[in-house]
């Protein structure tokens, strides 16, 4: 990667993202052959496959407008003895770590904006689907990307494999996507080089509904927050916020949705929840749920471990469930939704920011004025106001307090990688 990394920052801007552009369109090409790999890796329904390839393919489409964007500034100094020239050089060697859930979009999301930057990268995929990031691999070289700029090596053994690319010198940053727990390791390890760092860590977002909303509105943007991609994903909506005027009809609703979602198979026809990633992951989600039942949340809907083959657990809806619950406290990365019900709207923003993560928020409501004053109050990096979904490659990605450090995609997103220079002259 340092061998290669210095050709390819010199090379022009428009050129690179040629290349980018031309793996966008490779990918899109091969959106059937990679989805099905997905699936086969993963577990999510076919159709979730499909979706995350569209939009895995769509960050090198938009990196590869980025590249020839980089913006610089001239300016005088106040005391008008030199010009101040500031420009943003890529960093070097960016070592990227992503997570199972999202084989190509996790590490397109990073990988697109550091090359377009001009950086070389070492990534390290998830040792759960190795492939799909193998395979995409391949479409970048067929695109036209030189060899040595891209190195993709996969490992059983993370704690090695990290330790090894920080403590190389070639390394400049770290860029990971995962848990909140292995971010804060990382982290410390970046911190023995003070290298530079982009963490999209763990969420816990509220899903906030009031009286006012369109409930089958609200019903299916919970659906999408909560069930896209098995929910196994770091934006899902993990706790139900409800006014008590509406929340026995939500819940209803809501429970009669996630009863007629089925799960097997991905690969079946029909299927809209595949598995849980392991048998660990089953086991759990199921002590979060019964001990949420043992402290007297009612079972709506789901509840229990699948019996039978696979790592498979049932879309679950808890109603009597109180804020500070040990349910509440958790990611739970499963189709599992507690719903709290609130009529105080003070105390509810206090409950939803009473936790360290801050990745996502969904608000629920007719009047636009309170929903956008709510938003701003959610300590979360990003807000779905009225929508059940927020990812874009055209927006900021990032959180907030222990859910992230920087932001990907977006304008801001491949300033991630790059460095600052300022040149002091004068002419």
């Amino acid at each position: 990667a340092a061998n290669a990394q210095g050709a390819w920052a010199a090379t022009a801007p428009r050129q690179r993202g040629e290349i980018l552009r031309r793996t966008w369109q490779r990918m899109i090409e091969h959106t059937d052959e990679l989805a099905r790999l997905i699936t086969l890796e993963h577990g999510k329904p076919l159709a979730d496959a499909r979706g995350e390839v569209t939009y895995a393919a769509e960050f090198f489409r938009w990196n590869s407008e980025e590249a020839v964007r980089i913006q610089g500034s001239l300016g005088t100094a106040p005391a008008g003895t030199n010009r101040i020239v500031v420009h943003h050089p890529p960093v070097g060697v960016v070592v990227i770590v992503t997570p199972r859930n999202f084989p190509a979009a996790m590490i397109t999301r990073k990988l697109a904006p550091a090359l377009a930057a001009g950086n070389a990268a070492v990534i390290k995929p998830p040792r759960e689907a190795p492939l799909t990031a193998l395979r995409i691999g391949e479409l970048l070289h067929e695109a036209g990307l030189p060899a040595g700029v891209v190195n993709i090596v996969p490992t059983l053994s993370s704690g090695d494999w990290f330790d090894a690319a920080v403590d190389h010198p070639a390394t400049r940053m770290v860029s990971f996507t995962g848990s909140t727990e292995f971010g804060i390791v990382l982290l410390k390890r970046a911190a023995d080089r003070v290298l530079k760092t982009v963490m999209e860590l763990g969420g816990n977002a509220p899903f906030i509904v009031f009286d006012d909303a369109d409930l089958e509105a609200a019903v299916q943007g919970a659906m999408v927050a909560k069930m896209r991609h098995s929910a196994e994903t770091c934006t899902a909506a993990n706790r139900f916020f409800v006014h008590e005027a509406v929340a026995d009809e939500f819940t209803r609703m809501f429970a009669a949705a996630m009863a007629d979602v089925r799960i097997g198979n991905g690969l079946d026809d029909g299927v809209t929840c595949g598995p849980m990633i392991n048998a660990k992951a089953v086991t759990s989600i199921n002590e979060l749920v019964t001990a949420a039942a043992d402290h007297g949340a009612t079972i709506a809907t789901g509840g229990g471990a699948v019996d039978g083959p696979g790592h498979f657990y049932p879309p679950t809806v808890l109603g009597n469930v109180r804020s500070g619950d040990d349910i509440t406290r958790h990611e739970i990365f499963g189709p599992v939704a507690p719903v709290i019900t609130f009529d105080d709207t003070e105390q509810m923003i206090a409950d939803a920011n009473d936790i360290e993560m801050g990745l996502t928020g969904y608000v629920y409501t007719r009047d636009l004025g309170r929903g956008l004053a709510v938003s701003e109050r959610i300590q979360a990096g990003m807000i779905g106001l009225n929508r059940g979904a927020v990812s874009d490659p055209a927006a900021p990605f990032g959180g907030m307090k222990q859910s992230g450090l920087g932001r990907e995609g977006a304008g801001e997103g491949i300033y991630e990688f790059c460095e600052t220079q300022y040149i002091a002259t004068d002419w």
